[in-house]
Formats: structure tokens, C-alpha cells, sequence
């Protein structure tokens, strides 16, 4: 029996290498949890065309959205794991959610990970039509108007939403937070104005800025970005100490093979470490990981002390799922 198990190990063993060999030898799907028109799809469709040209083979970008990126997040759980399934995730699907929602999937056993992307701020805008000038008055404004005023964002868990929560514990106040499947969605009602604010990416509201369809008070961040150099930082606008940033980072399913894993790093370094890519990356706000942070293992390591550093924070706030 023992040599017959020795045997069927040493066969599937075999198996996944020769498989390595040839992946990938069709198309791979690269999964995103939320909805077309956010920073996780913009960020992935670059990611994923930086990455085909690495692994000379098509990665098609499909949008799984819903209940805050939880079922986009179990379409991966559960796909075979052969390589040709992957999934972007970020701090909201791969760590908060863990925290308020009762998944069905477990972040860190239910997944592989391939290797972190890059890390952003959030900026703090309003619709066109907002009186308020400055972060100072914003704020003002959202203490006099508590009863009425909105604020969107990318779904229960999202890091817009949980942000948001933080946001208004920081100025003392409480008003509506109104939930949508995604930040393309959210970005929509604030430029048609059904909701009053909004913490949105700048890869997002930077064209919208310039274009006048919004009103930008600052960027959730120490410094400022050489994207929009005129934004002042939290601290510089009026509310010390209101840091907000997220990251993105690429998972496969539970049982994939390492080598598979490790051609999948590589393709991903390899789109990190592109002229053409990482521009596209900069230009949308993104600070991309060094590469000794790009290794699976570094994700791994990442991830559990995000999970560790921002549950108990979570919970404290009260957030859950309605």
C-alpha cells in the first residue's frame, strides 16, 4: 500500500510539472470583484495586459460583483485550480470583509497568493454643486446638514466604507452612508449628484476634477501626489492625522501548483518592473511595491498582519452587514 500511494504521490507530482510546463497553453481569467469603472478593474485591466504580454498569452478581465466583492471572492475559492482562474483582491476583500461579513470562504486558507501590486490614497470630493470650499468648511457643512447628507461608497466592507466610518468618527459626526456594488457605481451618483460626498481614488476623480464635475478637498495622505500637486494633504486642509490608504494584490485558488504560482509571480514582477506598466500605474496615483514585497510569500505575510492590525478596528467601529 505504501508503495502504491509512493507511486500515485510521485505521479501527480510529475503531472503538475509537465502541466507547469506547457502553462499556460490557453487564455487565463483574471477575476475582479467589483464593478467596471473602479480602481480594483482599472488597476486590473493594466495588471492584466502588462501580464499577458510577460506569459505571451491573453488574461481576460471578468467583473464578479456583489455584497461588497464577497462573491466575486468565492468564484475564486471555488474554481479549478489550474492556473487559468486568478483574482485581483484589496484591503476591503482580502481583509475586511473577513471582519464583517460571515464568509463562506476563509482569506487565508481558501486562497494562494501570487504577490502584492501597489498601494493608494483616497481623496475626500463632493458633488459639483457642494457650497463648501475647503476640507474645513466640508465639514462644517456635514455637522450642520448631519440629518440629510450622504455619503457614498463601494459596498459594506469596502475600504471606502469602512474609511467613511472613520472619517466620521474623526469629525465627530454621524450622517447616511449609502452603499453601492462598486466605486464605478458610487462615482456615478456623485457626478449626478444623488449623494453629497464621497472618499473616491485618484485614478478616479483626478480627470473628473479637471473636467469641474467634482470638488476634491484633499488627499487622505501624509504627503502630497505628484498626480494632483494643488490637493493638500489631510493635514495641510484641516483634519491632522486622517490617513486612509489600500492596497491590491493577486490570489489563486486553494491548490494550485507552486510552479504555476511561480510563473504567475514572475509574469507579475516581470508587468511590475515594465516601463510602459508601471507608468500607467504612477499616473493613476499608484505606489507600487518594491520587488523584495513582491513575492508570495511577502503577500502572505502582508495580508495576516492587515487582517491582524485592522479587525479589532473594524469591530470597534461597528460595521456590519445589514
Amino acid at each position: 500500500m505504501k508503495k502504491l500511494l509512493a507511486a500515485v504521490a510521485l505521479a501527480a507530482t510529475f503531472a503538475a510539472a509537465a502541466h507547469a510546463q506547457t502553462y499556460p497553453s490557453r487564455p487565463i481569467t483574471m477575476v475582479v470583484p467589483l464593478s467596471v469603472g473602479g480602481s480594483t478593474d482599472i488597476i486590473a485591466r493594466i495588471v492584466a495586459q502588462g501580464m499577458g504580454q510577460a506569459l505571451h498569452q491573453t488574461v481576460i478581465v471578468e467583473n464578479t460583483t456583489g455584497a461588497g466583492g464577497t462573491i466575486g471572492e468565492r468564484r475564486i475559492s471555488r474554481a479549478t485550480p489550474d492556473g487559468y482562474t486568478i483574482g485581483i483582491g484589496q484591503w476591503g476583500t482580502n481583509v475586511a470583509n473577513g471582519a464583517i461579513y460571515p464568509l463562506d470562504y476563509d482569506l487565508m486558507k481558501d486562497f494562494v497568493p501570487i504577490g502584492l501590486i501597489a498601494t493608494q490614497p483616497f481623496f475626500i470630493v463632493a458633488k459639483k454643486s457642494m457650497p463648501a470650499s475647503n476640507l474645513k468648511e466640508l465639514i462644517a457643512w456635514l455637522k450642520a446638514n448631519a440629518a440629510t447628507a450622504t455619503m457614498g461608497n463601494s459596498g459594506v466592507g469596502s475600504p471606502s466604507h469602512v474609511a467613511g466610518f472613520l472619517f466620521q468618527k474623526a469629525i465627530g459626526v454621524k450622517f447616511t452612508m449609502v452603499p453601492y456594488r462598486g466605486a464605478g457605481e458610487s462615482t456615478q451618483a456623485l457626478l449626478a449628484q444623488q449623494i453629497d460626498t464621497l472618499l473616491n481614488t485618484p485614478a478616479v476623480s483626478v480627470p473628473q476634477m479637471k473636467n469641474a464635475d467634482i470638488k476634491v478637498y484633499a488627499v487622505t495622505a501624509k504627503s502630497r501626489i505628484a498626480l494632483a500637486p494643488d490637493v493638500p494633504t489631510t493635514d495641510e486642509a484641516g483634519l491632522p492625522g486622517f490617513y486612509f490608504s489600500f492596497w491590491h494584490a493577486l490570489w489563486a485558488p486553494k491548490g494550485t501548483p507552486q510552479p504555476i504560482i511561480a510563473k504567475l509571480n514572475d509574469a507579475l514582477r516581470a508587468a511590475l518592473a515594465d516601463p510602459a506598466t508601471r507608468k500607467k500605474l504612477v499616473d493613476l496615483a499608484q505606489d507600487i511595491f518594491p520587488p523584495d514585497q513582491q513575492s508570495p510569500e511577502a503577500l502572505a505575510t502582508f495580508q495576516q498582519a492587515e487582517i491582524d492590525k485592522w479587525w479589532p478596528v473594524i469591530k470597534e467601529v461597528g460595521i456590519k452587514v445589514q
